[in-house]
């Protein structure tokens, strides 16, 4: 495993860090004897960051984190957690949610903790609730060791939010289709010349840049690279090839791909790709661009839906509709999936949508979901 600095503390960091919003699942629930079987086995090889945050997998990643980190697992690694700002209502709120996060991991002090899915608006809104006090009184309290964020906005709101505490550290969506969108490329560095620790989300972008069978399209230009290497470890190296990056959040939850995972962070060094590599990912990137109807990286940050629509598969089957060119395979992937014969019990179809808007105040992709949807029911019901 490779490490890198956090700059501000001179903590070193697994290049490689554990993200928990991704966890194996069995029959709707965690599987947690597999879940933190996969979470000590990255540990033991290695891994020191591990991530979670309140509302992931309906709020249960963070107990069985805790859980995952007894037996002394927790003073191996740096443990990572979020505020949920959109459901502050008060200043107390803040302290409320922190102790409980506490209590749900088992530990009296989180190494990394940050403000959760800021925005230009939900900084103003959380600010002028007392954010900085908060940070600043949980910091001395020795609850917080290191205040940071993570970014969900438009790229002109990132450098304003930067500036405006003294962060140890943010947390960005960054990938090789993802340089223009929301921090992007400028934020990345922006933030590592005003010395944070930047923490890369979406490496993968869902797991759609990690297909081990891409688009047709896709795989004939991989196929021009001199080193076999897997979509995955592409798009791994690429975010690995800028020195500003500090560590790779993947969520990770078959063992295979952990192992896989771990040997690319064992060798991907900044500035290690050479231009015509550099330039071949370009190309896969320009390719993914035509090819994409909508920008969703699967976080399901959008749901529960009210009217029960599986959003995030529905924007899956789409993008494969148009990726593979295969009508039939999609249909078929599509009504197995949303009908509620696999993963769920009840249907989500597209067309259940009501255009209540709900979803449209989560996406972090500021994706006019109601709209999509409309395309895929007309696509593929």
């Amino acid at each position: 495993m490779l490490y890198r600095t956090m700059p501000k503390n001179g903590d070193k960091l697994s290049a490689l860090g554990f993200g928990c919003m991704r966890l194996p699942m069995t029959d709707g629930v965690i599987d947690e004897e597999r879940a933190i079987a996969q979470i000590r086995q990255a540990i033991d090889n290695g891994v020191n960051y591990v991530d979670t945050a309140w509302p992931y997998h309906n709020g249960e990643s963070e107990p069985l984190l805790g859980k995952a980190l007894k037996d002394g697992y927790r003073d191996k690694v740096k443990l990572a957690t979020k505020l949920p700002t959109w459901l502050l209502k008060s200043r107390e709120d803040m302290d409320t949610f922190l102790d409980a996060q506490l209590e749900r991991l088992g530990t009296d002090h989180i190494d990394y903790y940050l403000v959760h899915a800021l925005s230009g608006p939900s900084w103003k809104t959380i600010e002028a609730l007392g954010a900085k006090a908060f940070l600043n009184k949980a910091v001395q309290e020795g609850r917080i060791v290191n205040p940071g964020f993570s970014f969900h906005g438009l790229a002109e709101d990132f450098q304003p939010i930067v500036d405006a505490y003294p962060w140890v550290f943010c947390q960005i969506q960054y990938n090789f289709l993802d340089t223009d969108f929301q921090a992007g490329t400028k934020g990345l560095e922006y933030a590592a010349s005003k010395g944070l620790g930047v923490v890369i989300m979406e490496p993968l972008r869902g797991g759609n840049l990690a297909l081990p069978e891409p688009p047709q399209a896709i795989a004939d230009i991989w196929d021009l690279a001199e080193d076999e290497r897997t979509p995955a470890e592409w798009a791994l190296r690429w975010v690995w090839n800028h020195p500003e990056v500090t560590v790779v959040l993947s969520g990770m939850n078959d063992e295979e791909h952990i192992r896989q995972n771990m040997a690319v962070a064992a060798e991907a060094e900044p500035d290690s790709l050479t231009r015509s590599e550099l330039d071949l990912v370009k190309r896969v990137a320009d390719t993914y661009r035509r090819l994409m109807q909508v920008g969703c990286t699967g976080c399901g940050y959008c749901m529960p839906c009210p009217a029960g629509v599986q959003i995030p598969t529905c924007f899956d089957m789409l993008n494969k509709l148009h990726m593979f060119g295969n009508e039939a395979e999609a249909k078929h992937m599509y009504n197995a999936f949303a009908a509620g014969t696999v993963l769920q019990r009840e249907p989500g179809f597209a067309s259940q949508c009501v255009e209540c808007g709900k979803c449209l105040e989560k996406c972090p992709q500021s994706i006019e979901i109601p709209e999509v949807l409309k395309r895929v029911a007309a696509a593929l019901e």
